[in-house]
């Protein structure tokens, strides 16, 4: 099991500048090609954990996300109960994202079950999502039993506005170098990878292991011993313990998306598909 990672450099042998690598001659990186609007994914990369704090700050002082933390933090201030909190269309955008679930703003009536979910209650919802990202949050702010006390903290307001701006950050590299914001967070949090059902349960972990590895989208439609073994029988996850090997992998992953994007901007989700095939609920 496992894979070789050694030919990222002779894709970019030297990675100090936009021409003169095979990705670069093949999908048209750089000042010519149809692809001149995206960069080299590698060095996107690099300048992107080079200036992350700069572009934080200038993103948090865009008006459309000054707005968006306005309006959450009175909303949270101001709130006195947690129905009414959750309620507040200004509250959920901004608390999800933040906790990288941003994915899930969309379906209110479902995140506001799981949020409130008592996790001691095994047949809570939080407990029952096949989506293993919700448990943490709901650990996090625990509004069963804790209501509004955590989250009214100065400094988890703070920290909420922060997390917030920092991945509206990194959604915005999308435009340029597809894949580049779930390769910094995989890049951040692949080390902390378990078991493969860990990533089944996320959906920026499944995306990068699966697409690294070559799996079709269609996989979601198995059942999750199936994908399972698919995973665990071409990737040894305690390479992920070598931080290493989590920026080789992710890297590997930048270049397969932007190959991707090269070919279609068209492919379906994987989160779609698995939706559609076998819900959210166990």
């Amino acid at each position: 099991m496992g894979t070789s990672l050694g030919y990222l450099t002779s894709l970019f042998p030297a990675a100090t500048s936009g021409g003169g690598d095979l990705l670069s001659a093949l999908y048209g990186y750089g000042s010519n090609g149809t692809s001149a609007a995206r960069q080299n994914p590698i060095l996107a990369l690099r300048a992107a954990e080079k200036n992350s704090a700069q572009g934080i700050k200038m993103t948090a002082a865009e008006p459309e996300v000054q707005r968006a933390i306005s309006k959450f933090t009175a909303a949270v201030t101001n709130a006195k109960s947690v129905d009414q909190l959750l309620a507040d269309p200004a509250v959920l955008p901004v608390l999800l994202t933040a906790n990288g679930l941003g994915n899930q703003t969309s379906y209110t009536a479902l995140a506001t079950r799981a949020l409130t979910s008592d996790l001691k209650d095994p047949k809570s919802l939080a407990n029952t999502l096949t989506d293993t990202r919700w448990k943490p949050v709901v650990e996090t702010y625990d509004f069963a039993n804790k209501g509004l006390s955590v989250i009214q903290k100065p400094e988890v307001i703070s920290t909420i506005a922060n997390a917030y701006a920092e991945i509206t950050w990194r959604q915005s590299l999308d435009e340029t170098t597809p894949g580049l914001s779930n390769a910094l967070s995989f890049r951040a949090n692949g080390s902390s990878i378990s078991s493969v059902y860990q990533i089944l349960g996320d959906p920026m972990l499944r995306t990068v292991v699966t697409t690294v590895l070559g799996l079709p989208l269609q996989i979601a439609l198995q059942p999750l011993e199936a994908q399972e073994k698919a995973i665990s029988s071409r990737l040894d996850i305690t390479q992920f313990k070598d931080q290493k090997f989590v920026e080789q992998f992710a890297q590997r992953y930048l270049i397969a998306a932007n190959a991707a994007a090269a070919g279609s901007n068209q492919t379906p989700s994987l989160d779609a598909i698995a939706v559609q095939a076998r819900g959210l609920v166990v």
